[in-house]
């Protein structure tokens, strides 16, 4: 019974997009995945629109690898490919962040979050579906991470608990600051104010981290479609913006951030590897290529011969 609603529910959206399509004439459908983007694909497949997809994850996703053989271009990670895409078709680049996501001053963003100036920062991210486990380390380790005198700002996903700041004490009686907010649109101070991340492992997250240079301890959620973050992390990992801890392996982390946050020679190291990581716009990239796939083809007729 769900196959079948299903496919009355994609027959329907096919219908919308084919008139969508006649309606608007693009110039070109950019689909970023999932079975969203299915019908307009085809859509424009039918219609004789060019079409492109891009997929940000490094194990890519159904939709991506069923319509990527109709497509005149497929945007994939670096070192990705996928069966039945040609060469010719295939671009690599990266998930494109927002322009006002960026690095700013690290004492300006902290004092525009309310944090301390001189005192460590580890920001806790865990997404939407996997912020559960991460949110429990977050509220166990409060009193320890405080005692170190490490502040803590955790952004619980909607839902996940109310908004409000603690007080605690260092070891030698200072105070420190616990903070825990349910959403943040400000992602570009929040990375810039932290000294250490942990967090999941979502492609978006980790082009955040790459472009704010934020180094980050990995927890990749074990419930992702095809695994796709335990890729990521592994990817970034390896690149050199982090490491990798297991959900199953959440016990050690205490020691693992303790380990990083007071150790600054590996934590400009890693900033140095994501500034490396970062040195392809992704956006100009994609837009440049959307232009040459959209220009039409000059007229051999109006090109000018070279002169000697």
């Amino acid at each position: 019974m769900a196959f079948v609603r299903c496919l009355v529910s994609q027959t329907q959206a096919l219908l919308f997009c084919l008139r969508l399509v006649r309606s608007w004439k693009p110039d070109v459908i950019v689909g970023f995945g999932g079975f969203t983007s299915a019908p307009v694909v085809a859509a424009g497949r039918v219609l004789g629109v060019p079409v492109a997809l891009h997929e940000s994850n490094r194990v890519p996703g159904l939709a991506i690898r069923a319509l990527g053989r109709f497509a005149q271009r497929v945007y994939l990670p670096p070192g990705i490919r996928i069966g039945g895409v040609g060469a010719a078709a295939t671009r690599h680049v990266g998930l494109p962040v927002r322009r006002e996501i960026a690095r700013t001053p690290q004492t300006a963003a902290r004092a525009a979050l309310g944090l301390e100036p001189n005192q460590k920062v580890l920001v806790v991210l865990g997404g939407s579906q996997g912020s559960g486990a991460l949110n429990d380390w977050a509220r166990a380790q409060l009193v320890a991470l405080a005692s170190e005198g490490v502040q803590l700002y955790c952004v619980t996903g909607l839902g996940k608990g109310h908004d409000g700041a603690v007080e605690l004490k260092t070891k030698t009686g200072a105070t420190v600051r616990a903070h825990f907010i349910a959403f943040s649109d400000r992602i570009g101070e929040l990375l810039s104010a932290a000294d250490l991340v942990v967090s999941r492992a979502g492609a978006g997250t980790l082009a955040e981290l790459i472009r704010c240079e934020t180094p980050a301890i990995l927890v990749p959620y074990p419930q992702a479609a095809d695994d796709h973050q335990r890729a990521n992390a592994a990817f970034f990992e390896r690149q050199g913006g982090g490491i990798v801890v297991e959900q199953t392996q959440l016990g050690r982390m205490h020691d693992e951030v303790l380990d990083l946050i007071f150790n600054d020679w590996l934590l400009r190291k890693f900033r140095a590897n994501l500034q490396r990581m970062d040195r392809a716009n992704s956006l100009d990239l994609l837009l440049r290529d959307l232009e040459g796939m959209t220009s039409p083809p000059a007229d051999p007729a109006h090109v000018q011969p070279a002169t000697a």
